[in-house]
């Protein structure tokens, strides 16, 4: 079995660095495959206790309508060992939060992976938005996530906010997020959602993206939506009007109605500027 999960961790690192030109084919496979992968790898080894599928169904991540996270909501910095706040980490921007394992072996090193990936190709400023971790374990300590974030990302950790906060300081915020994750004493992990949380500025979920078939388009239109004007440019905002954002696969996808119609606009304001432009040649020639 040791040799089993290993094998398995492998594939997982090698699926979650596809090619370039591999990765928009893959990353839905990678999705599934990872998710699947989320809840049969913790039963590897001599362990014989096993979730049930009624445990594994209760595991999602599914905000109410309007949810906030508390931003009071007293959490340590791993990074400095600092007492701070979940608002002062988010500093009044948008911001991408993932609730992860800081000891899981399984999806969590391929999400952070995937999520850093997506950041780095959305071209925005590292000021632009937060990105915040905060630990569901709450024996996880400091060490366990900057260990997390050197053996995964390297370099690519410096703009992140590991987060780690007690039992009840967790409880409350998975419940203000409607993220449930499902402990397993028999074999010492958790079964969680692969989710990241978008908020606002002033703590709002705005989205819940999937951050293993995530994409720098969709994360940038997502920080965009979710900064309010404060993220991105003018040309993301009219691209806002072209994409939706479809919860059941956690992505932005293209609106044709959407699209047609904004083509049409322009169709029409281009015509109207041609004419105009020719009326008012004609005109100055006459006089």
């Amino acid at each position: 079995m040791a040799g089993s999960a290993q094998t398995s961790m492998r594939f997982i690192k090698n699926l979650s660095s596809p090619t370039p030109d591999a990765a928009p084919v893959f990353r839905p496979l990678i999705a599934a495959v990872l998710t699947i992968l989320c809840g049969v790898l913790p039963s590897a080894g001599p362990a014989r206790a096993r979730l049930v599928q009624a445990d594994l169904a209760r595991v999602a991540a599914a905000p109410a309508p309007g949810a906030r996270v508390p931003l009071d909501l007293a959490v340590t910095d791993a990074r400095t060992d600092q007492a701070t706040t979940l608002g002062r980490a988010l500093g009044g921007r948008a911001a991408l939060l993932l609730p992860v394992d800081y000891t899981c072996g399984n999806v969590c090193d391929p999400m952070l992976s995937m999520a850093a990936d997506a950041l780095a190709a959305t071209g925005l400023a590292a000021e632009d938005y937060a990105w915040v971790l905060v630990g569901i374990d709450p024996r996880d300590d400091s060490a366990a996530a900057r260990r997390m974030l050197k053996e995964t990302l390297g370099q690519r950790a410096a703009g992140i906010r590991p987060l780690i906060a007690s039992e009840a300081a967790v409880a409350t915020l998975t419940a203000a997020l409607g993220y449930t994750a499902i402990y397993d004493a028999g074999t010492d992990s958790f079964a969680h959602p692969a989710a990241a949380m978008l908020l606002t500025g002033d703590g709002r979920v705005a989205r819940v993206l999937s951050p293993l078939a995530l994409t720098g388009r969709d994360l940038r239109l997502a920080l965009t939506e979710a900064g309010e004007g404060q993220v991105g440019g003018l040309a993301d905002r009219l691209a806002l009007l072209c994409y939706g954002y479809d919860a059941a696969r956690g992505l932005y996808t293209p609106l044709v109605e959407r699209i047609l119609t904004v083509a049409g606009i322009a169709t029409i304001l281009g015509i109207a500027v041609l004419i105009f432009g020719l009326i008012h040649r004609t005109r100055r020639r006459a006089a």
